[in-house]
């Protein structure tokens, strides 16, 4: 795949991208395919669908003014092979990126990435997402936090909240099962010093996808006890039962 068929798709979905960037994505996507060979980083690998899931839908957040910002520290938690965090970081060099992943193979995938695309503005951690919210140099340190087809709402939110900072946000990626999470959700932001916006659908032309942006506004310090100990978000949900 190679850049010019890159570059006119991302156009064709208005999503605004350079050449140099679209070459940058393209040699992304030669050396995920390549890795791909040797370990299990994406179960999709025919070229178009590749470029509409992983990099279109990744983009698809530049689309929509507000969601993210325009300067600072942004989180990927639970990068996985760097989506949406990687396209994200090519397309904006503005913000700087941290992808956490709990996978060191992973990491070391997108160290390579890193290292062949010459990318100054992303850092890479390892840890699960519940340690790596308890490391003060992490900790309410971002202005976003996303996340892209990583847990339930609930779930995410505890993941993603503790990372970042009174005034910012947490943006997930989700499909249309997220509206039947959407009343715990909403106690498991209260809990977390939260509000969590309407979701905001998006199309990609040409897919029959049901996709939407969810959003949430951090406006209190997430309260020490959160996110708690590594397993317990996922088993135990907050805003789901009397035991959050």
């Amino acid at each position: 795949m190679d850049a010019q068929t890159i570059l006119e798709r991302l156009n064709a979905c208005s999503i605004p991208v350079s050449i140099r960037e679209a070459e940058q994505i393209a040699v992304y996507h030669r050396l995920l395919l390549d890795w791909n060979t040797r370990m299990d980083l994406t179960a999709v690998t025919e070229d178009s669908e590749m470029l509409d899931r992983h990099y279109v839908d990744s983009l698809m957040a530049l689309t929509q003014p507000g969601l993210l910002p325009v300067s600072g520290r942004v989180i990927d938690v639970g990068t996985g092979a760097g989506f949406p965090g990687m396209p994200l970081a090519i397309c904006c060099p503005d913000l700087r990126f941290t992808l956490l992943d709990s996978q060191q193979k992973r990491l070391n995938f997108l160290s390579a990435v890193i290292a062949e695309l010459g990318l100054q503005n992303v850092t890479l951690v390892h840890a699960r997402a519940e340690d790596g919210a308890r490391n003060p140099e992490l900790r309410a340190s971002f202005d976003a936090a996303v996340a892209r087809a990583v847990a339930p709402l609930p779930v995410l939110a505890e993941y993603l909240l503790p990372y970042v900072r009174v005034g910012g946000s947490a943006l997930c990626w989700k499909g249309p099962s997220v509206l039947e999470e959407m009343t715990a959700a909403r106690r498991a932001a209260h809990l977390l010093g939260a509000h969590l916006e309407e979701p905001v659908s998006y199309d990609i032309p040409g897919r029959d996808w049901q996709h939407l942006f969810v959003r949430l506004s951090k406006n209190a310090p997430t309260p020490k006890a959160y996110p708690r100990k590594a397993g317990t978000p996922s088993k135990n949900p907050l805003g789901e039962s009397a035991k959050s």
